[in-house]
């Protein structure tokens, strides 16, 4: 019986653990990402932009786990702000070829602090936030399947 009136406290659901948790690392992300006038999702669609340099709008949604809803509409944003440019893939019409610009690639110079910075606002060590990382995809690759 006292393990079913644990459960049922708010602390002790992982799901609002990790809400919880999300939401204080925004807070963190927010004054750097005011800085280059970045959303956080605009923010993850360059650091794809800045790995592989170019991408499908469905490779993009894939790798964020956005869907194109959500997709579409930030990246004619981040388009109309010169960040990136979208084309038609000749070879299939369909396929929409997303490519960063010289003006998106110049943010990563100034964003290359980010995630230094944010590890070193937690307090915790490099080996404690690989561990966590690890296991928070692993807990996601779970309940994905």
């Amino acid at each position: 019986m006292e393990q079913e009136q644990n459960f049922l406290t708010l602390n002790d659901h992982l799901c609002f653990s990790i809400y919880a948790c999300s939401r204080a690392i925004l807070r963190l992300y927010r004054p750097y990402l005011d800085e280059l006038k970045l959303t956080y999702p605009q923010y993850l669609v360059l650091v794809v932009l800045w790995e592989y340099e170019q991408s499908t709008v469905k490779q993009l949604g894939e790798l964020l786990e956005l869907d194109s809803g959500t997709l579409t509409p930030m990246l004619k944003r981040m388009e109309a702000a010169g960040l990136l440019k979208r084309s038609r893939d000749t070879k299939d019409e369909r396929v929409i070829i997303v490519k960063i610009t010289d003006e998106g690639k110049s943010l990563q110079e100034k964003a290359l602090c980010i995630p230094q910075s944010l590890m070193d606002s937690t307090g915790m060590t490099t080996e404690e936030v690989n561990a966590l990382n690890s296991a928070v995809k692993k807990l996601s690759k779970l309940v994905n399947e």
